[in-house]
């Protein structure tokens, strides 16, 4: 069997949206975990770093000259020595005097500078990033004031600057202390969304395996009580859809045993005029006018029995919605027209007067969209079902009225009958049903085709006498007017 490559598996589709995200997460994870480490690994190392700085400043030492003025400084040997003994990052210091001249230590040592109006506070080790011998190195700077020169603005200037290695092997410490363990957690994460989404979709596989084991004709509803809460909707949906086609299905049983009747007088008065015609002509008692006495009986029979199975095949035809969505534009005026003209033989053969009242086919200004066939057919069988009710020398009218400003097309079809209590006015449009005392043979199918054709196409049926009974002419009844209303649009004139 052929699958959909569209396909998707919900389960599949859940975990991607878990597991992406994941993927995507964790680099960006690593990335934030360097960066917090750097950081946690620059503190420690900048708080010594700064005292190195400070107690640099406090080593300066200030030798007196001859004049007993203060002339120069110079660093102790042993705090100099001090300051080489890291083993692991090379330490650069610098000394620069009051003239900005250097007293001590590495000249390669930037010395940075001064933004316009920016105060200079003694003894407030600061710190910057900066590149010795193409090194990166980290330096911590403050300005000092010598020793009996408080007031003064002059100020010795002393930085310290080492090299990032333990800074770096401290960052890796803590990167690998973090990351490491999510090597491990990150597959056990995975492992255990993988069983959460396995046993959150079980309920989803036993509703699967209830539905697959009915047997075909078990429509009745599912048990809502073992299904998950996101899953009810869906399964109220399938019961409904249970629902409606269990009434159809019954409505269909009921609608072929109906048929099944209603073919089988026909199809037995048929077959008794067939058997009496040879019994006759066996026995030798026929006569020409018995012989087409029994024709005429069979050719009766076969008729209703045909119209009974084209009365049938259009109720089908009706009720297929996949026949009825393919629609087009339709000129209910001419689709009347042409339904009254074939009606034309049949109404001068009873000597009924049959008319149409509306625009003709140019004349018409509004179109209908619905499905042709299905519009002729509900026209025929209003012209049918007043023609077979309607008594010698009555009137039958289609008419059609067209509203161009409520955009309606209205259907009319009427006639001098007998008329339809209102106590049986819903009844007619039910497959078979005959009214009583009209002593017309008809298949009672044509009305329910016609009210299948309006639902069909979203319209409006309704049924009314053409006139009371006090105002009907003697041997005419009050009649019946079948109304259709149509949503209609203007024709677009090109």
């Amino acid at each position: 069997m052929a699958v959909n490559s569209e396909q998707r598996s919900l389960f599949g589709e859940i975990l991607d949206w878990l597991l992406a995200p994941l993927l995507v997460i964790w680099p960006v994870s690593v990335a934030l975990t360097w960066l917090v480490a750097q950081g946690i690994a620059a503190r420690p190392y900048d708080r010594e770093l700064g005292e190195m700085a400070r107690n640099l400043g406090l080593q300066v030492a200030a030798v007196k000259a001859e004049n007993g003025k203060r002339s120069r400084y110079a660093l102790a040997p042993e705090a100099a020595a001090l300051l080489r003994a890291d083993a692991n990052d090379t330490v650069y210091y610098q000394v620069l005097g009051l003239r900005g001249e250097l007293l001590n230590g590495d000249s390669q040592l930037p010395v940075p500078e001064l933004e316009p109006g920016q105060t200079i506070v003694p003894w407030a080790v600061q710190f910057r990033d900066e590149e010795v011998a193409g090194e990166p190195v980290r330096v911590a700077y403050l300005w000092v004031a010598p020793e009996g020169m408080a007031g003064s603005t002059q100020m010795m200037f002393v930085q310290v600057a080492e090299t990032l290695g333990k800074r770096a092997h401290l960052t890796n410490d803590i990167i690998k202390g973090v990351i490491l363990p999510q090597f491990v957690i990150l597959p056990l994460a995975v492992l255990l969304v993988w069983m959460a989404l396995a046993r959150g979709i079980a309920p989803l596989n036993d509703l699967q395996r209830r539905i697959r084991s009915r047997e075909s004709s078990d429509l009745s509803p599912i048990d809502e009580r073992r299904i998950p809460d996101e899953v009810a909707p869906l399964v109220r949906a399938i019961n409904d859809l249970l629902q409606r086609l269990d009434q159809s299905l019954s409505a269909q049983k009921h609608f072929l045993a109906d048929a099944a009747h209603q073919l089988k007088t026909p199809l037995a008065g048929l077959r008794t005029q067939a058997e009496f015609a040879q019994r006759e002509i066996d026995e030798g008692r026929s006569s020409p006018a018995e012989l087409k006495r029994s024709l005429q009986h069979i050719s009766l029979s076969s008729q209703r029995a045909a119209h009974m199975v084209n009365q049938l095949l259009a109720m089908a035809r009706a009720e297929d919605q996949e026949h009825a969505m393919r629609r087009s534009e339709v000129n209910l005026s001419e689709l009347a027209i042409e339904t009254v003209r074939d009606f034309v033989p049949r109404a001068m053969d009873k000597r009924i007067d049959l008319g149409f009242e509306g625009p003709d086919e140019s004349g018409s200004t509004l179109r209908i969209n619905g499905q042709p066939l299905l519009i002729r057919e509900l026209i025929r069988n209003l012209v049918d079902n007043a023609l077979l009710y309607t008594p010698e020398h009555g009137t039958v009218t289609v008419r059609v009225v067209e509203d161009p400003f409520g955009q309606v097309s209205v259907l009319q079809v009427e006639d001098s009958g007998p008329g339809i209590p209102e106590s049986e006015r819903d009844k007619v449009f039910q497959p078979f049903y005959r009214a009583l005392g009209t002593n017309v043979d008809g298949s009672g199918l044509g009305l329910a085709i016609v009210r299948e054709i309006v639902q069909q196409h979203g319209a409006e049926l309704t049924l009314d006498e053409t006139r009371s009974r006090r105002e009907a002419p003697e041997g005419q009844g009050p009649g019946a007017r079948f109304t259709v209303r149509f949503a209609a649009h203007p024709l677009q004139k090109g």
